[in-house]
């Protein structure tokens, strides 16, 4: 039988590739859409200016869009994926949670609370049991996931993959897509012919989300990773894909050789979205690059190269494409483990 989804803000760009990820998935189906209230009661053709690099679903394109609001959405909603701003999700996703929905949440709102699970299923699934202690303390029947920054799931599977060497400092420099902005974000004025060393709260983000994800959760509470992250954030014009200068130090000798087989080998999951392999590592000094490489595993796998050894640790790249595996392709994912594990 399949699970009942709907997307809670679904006319914005990740609401968007939500729809085009959810349409054709084999064990979800979308049921529900809601947007603002200058939205609500339209059809989603009528609501959303429609921007993926697909048409719009034409079963999609004539449902309803309801208002943003337990009460709007049908009670046999199986799954909410979110894709509200930050602010809205803030104000309106505990809500629904006390309704009784679940939330697989890509707003950046909540991410850092101790109760919520922040997870990339491959590296950290364990951690989905938060959930039991997030439902005890706040008496939710629903319960809220979160999936990290785009940036951070770029180079965080790299990590996971490494961790076997003791990490101990890591830095982390980012190229990022435009469409990381939203489509309104950065206008053509600001990034054509440049580039912009400055993303708001993004530093924070990297360095922050990177040590709880990699962090232990013993069945009551979670302990952050104590590696050093220190990031910086640039700005650039390509459309999609984030790609990452990283270096790190380890407490055992790492060299180009080791770090890329530890990355090859590292595993994937038996779920529908997760890419086999996980961390895809070229044998080219050049790669990966975004315009070639940001669909590897179907946009939802890691690409990682440039692998050498350097006076401050080892050094590579990495890629993934930000709107798939940093944005909407990371909620789906966490709605299977949900599914696979019982929590719907």
């Amino acid at each position: 039988m399949a699970v009942r989804v709907g997307v809670l803000g679904a006319t914005g760009a990740v609401g968007q590739r939500l729809i085009q990820l959810l349409d054709p998935h084999p064990k979800f189906e979308l049921a529900a859409l809601t947007a603002s209230d200058s939205s609500a009661g339209k059809t989603y053709r009528q609501a959303a200016k429609w921007r993926v690099d697909s048409p719009i679903p034409a079963d999609v394109a004539e449902m309803t869009v309801q208002a943003t609001e337990p009460d709007a959405i049908p009670n046999d909603i199986d799954l909410l994926f979110s894709s509200l701003p930050s602010s809205v999700g803030a104000a309106v996703e505990p809500g629904f949670c006390e309704a009784g929905y679940v939330v697989s949440s890509n707003s950046s709102n909540g991410r850092m609370d101790d109760d919520v699970p922040l997870v990339i299923p491959e590296i950290n699934a364990e951690h989905l049991d938060l959930l039991e202690v997030q439902r005890d303390e706040r008496g939710w029947d629903g319960a809220l996931i979160k999936n990290p920054n785009c940036s951070t799931i770029t180079f965080v599977p790299t990590l996971a993959a490494l961790t076997e060497f003791g990490l101990e400092k890591v830095h982390v420099s980012t190229l990022q897509a435009v469409s990381g902005a939203g489509y309104d974000g950065v206008s053509s004025m600001e990034i054509i012919d440049n580039a912009i060393p400055y993303i708001g709260s993004e530093e924070d983000k990297l360095e922050t989300e990177s040590r709880k994800l990699l962090g232990e959760f013993d069945g009551a509470s979670l302990t952050h990773n104590d590696v050093a992250v220190s990031a910086s954030c640039n700005r650039i014009p390509t459309i999609d894909g984030h790609l990452e200068n990283v270096w790190v130090e380890t407490e055992a000798e790492l060299d180009a050789a080791a770090a890329a087989e530890a990355m090859e080998a590292f595993p994937s999951l038996d779920l529908h979205s997760s890419p086999d392999p996980l961390i895809h590592v070229f044998d080219e000094p050049d790669r990966p690059q975004p315009r070639m490489d940001r669909t590897v595993g179907g946009g939802m796998a890691i690409a990682a190269g440039g692998m050498q050894e350097t006076p401050f640790g080892l050094q590579y790249n990495c890629l993934a494409h930000n709107t798939i595996r940093g944005a909407a392709g990371a909620s789906v994912l966490n709605g299977e483990l949900l599914a696979e594990n019982g929590y719907l």
